[in-house]
């Protein structure tokens, strides 16, 4: 693994394991951040995306997403290991959840609903409709690539920048699915919420898990094509 892919592979472990911390903290009982509710959450996940950008973008330009990586692909900005990125984000995403599950197992033990254990791991929709919780996650998605495109790609961005979008995209539009904008932010723990013994868990929800990677994709790969024309 060369020093590009594995800061690939640390700054998405970063993202991971403090993003879904915020999420454990403000879902699980017996925390003391229990119920802090959307805006901690929304906060919290900027300042995760900070972080790991901070420490990613000197080596790897810091994409820690899978469809940015797509995004920033097409519109000519990102001319590396495609196939590499995404799977050092993959396994980012997975070790970032597998720590967030040991740090809080006690308050995974401790919580009775299958529901907010499994919305730690994963992303899920307020109200299921097909197309509403897709179109939700392509425009995020679009808004988060085409913002950081439109400033010269990710590492120009900065991660200052980028927290920023993080955040105003949970605020206004995450609401309606848990705002993924990030295949591997969701499927990376969720197939963790698969594999780990978690007491009490219900299934991993795969009947949605394909719309938080492929909305997210579309809406990466629609900012990228459009970057192109402008």
């Amino acid at each position: 693994m060369n020093q590009t892919i594995l800061f690939e592979f640390i700054g998405t472990a970063f993202l991971i394991l403090l993003g879904e911390g915020v999420c454990a903290n403000v879902s699980l009982k017996k925390t003391f951040g229990n119920r802090a509710g959307w805006v901690v959450v929304t906060f919290g996940w900027g300042f995760a995306v900070f972080v790991g950008a901070f420490i990613a973008a000197p080596y790897s330009g810091a994409h820690l997403n899978p469809a940015l990586t797509l995004g920033l692909a097409l519109a000519g900005t990102f001319d590396g290991n495609i196939a590499g990125y995404i799977a050092a984000q993959m396994l980012g995403a997975m070790t970032g959840a597998l720590l967030v599950y040991l740090m809080y197992k006690p308050h995974f033990d401790a919580e009775e609903s299958a529901d907010v254990k499994l919305g730690v791991f994963a992303t899920g929709p307020a109200i299921p409709h097909l197309f509403s919780n897709f179109l939700s996650e392509f425009i995020g998605t679009f808004v988060l690539v085409f913002g950081i495109l439109m400033v010269g790609g990710a590492q120009m961005a900065g991660p200052y920048p980028v927290a920023i979008l993080i955040v105003v995209i949970g605020m206004a539009l995450g609401g309606t699915t848990g705002y993924a904008i990030n295949p591997a932010r969701d499927l990376g723990p969720r197939i963790m919420h698969a594999l780990l013994p978690i007491s009490g868990k219900r299934d991993s929800n795969w009947r949605y898990a394909w719309l938080p990677v492929v909305a997210p994709t579309c809406g990466a790969v629609a900012a990228g094509l459009l970057s192109l024309v402008l």
